[in-house]
């Protein structure tokens, strides 16, 4: 019996690249963790009116998550998320830099994450994530920390948050010493600003651009990044939930692939965004008319462009 696309879409193998570890806590479970709380004052704080309000929602997620525990019943649940859709490598972005801001023990909090990503069914590596708009002594805190962890997963460092209180240009030292570390550098850009945020981002020694839809603005950057071969981490839901792009019709994802960039499809926040990996591919059939074919395509691109390829690689092919 023929598949229906979705069930097609559920068994095909596919990596995540752009997620936020934060992002991923559902209502229910943030509820277990804080039981003070109503769980409509916590669905509350998952719709946005735009992506200023979006920061605000999820900096207060991210304050509820207060001891080590917590991150790892958050990284458990996910994990387990994940494996159900058939996804065989991920890498998670983890807020260290909001860790540093709670003044939270961002060591102890590692520690139990590693330990539960040992555990999980497919390889887990980790984007240790700095915000932008903080001082750039803090990045670099972000940084050491990445570094110092490199044998334990972690393989990349990226830059997220108000990307017009922080143009990446302010951290291009940071940028090169995270690659001299031999880190993958991911870097959010052209998401709520202008194609000028990517040039700054790839000019910087960005590997892969976080979002990058407004890149459809600038027909230089968009051969650019074909050429290069740049991937673009994509979140369709994330961009039209925090109003980045007006509605689904008006995403330009059809756009971007069909002028050669090499796109991967991401949830970035899942359950703040009321997605899963499954569902974007759906929508990107649905909405944008992509065939099986490429499809696939679109699922190999994130396994061909994660920071740890063998380990994606071999993960993609395993029985």
């Amino acid at each position: 019996m023929q598949l229906s696309i979705a069930g097609w879409i559920s068994e095909m193998p596919k990596a995540e690249l752009h997620l936020h570890l934060e992002g991923s806590l559902e209502p229910e479970t943030l509820l277990r963790l804080r039981p003070d709380l109503s769980l409509d004052e916590i669905r509350a704080q998952y719709r946005y009116d735009d992506f200023p309000h979006f920061l605000q929602s999820f900096k207060w997620v991210a304050q509820h998550l207060r001891q080590p525990e917590d991150y790892a019943l958050v990284a458990r649940e996910l994990f387990a998320a994940l494996a159900k859709q058939n996804v065989r490598y991920a890498e998670v972005m983890l807020s260290v830099g909001v860790l540093l801001w709670k003044r939270q023990d961002a060591g102890a909090t590692f520690d139990a994450l590693a330990e539960v990503a040992a555990e999980a069914p497919f390889p887990v590596r980790w984007i240790f994530d700095a915000i932008r708009q903080f001082p750039v002594e803090d990045a670099e805190q972000v940084l050491e920390l990445a570094i110092r962890n490199r044998s334990r997963g972690v393989v990349g460092f990226g830059i997220g948050g108000n990307e017009a209180l922080g143009p990446a240009r302010r951290f291009r030292g940071v940028f090169a010493k995270a690659r001299a570390a031999g880190l993958g550098l991911t870097v959010h850009g052209g998401e709520s600003t202008g194609p000028q945020s990517i040039w700054e981002a790839l000019e910087g020694g960005a590997e892969r651009i976080g979002h990058g839809i407004r890149a459809v603005e600038d027909p230089v950057l968009l051969r650019h990044l074909a050429g290069r071969r740049i991937p673009l981490e994509i979140s369709i839901s994330s961009n039209v939930l925090t109003g980045v792009v007006a509605s689904f019709e008006a995403h330009p994802l059809r756009r971007l692939f069909d002028a050669g960039v090499p796109v991967v499809l991401n949830t970035d926040d899942p359950a703040m965004f009321h997605t899963s990996l499954n569902g974007e591919f759906q929508i990107a059939h649905r909405a944008y008319g992509f065939c099986e074919t490429e499809l696939k395509r679109v699922a190999e691109n994130s396994f061909t462009f994660a920071f740890d390829r063998e380990a994606a690689r071999s993960a993609r092919i395993r029985c």
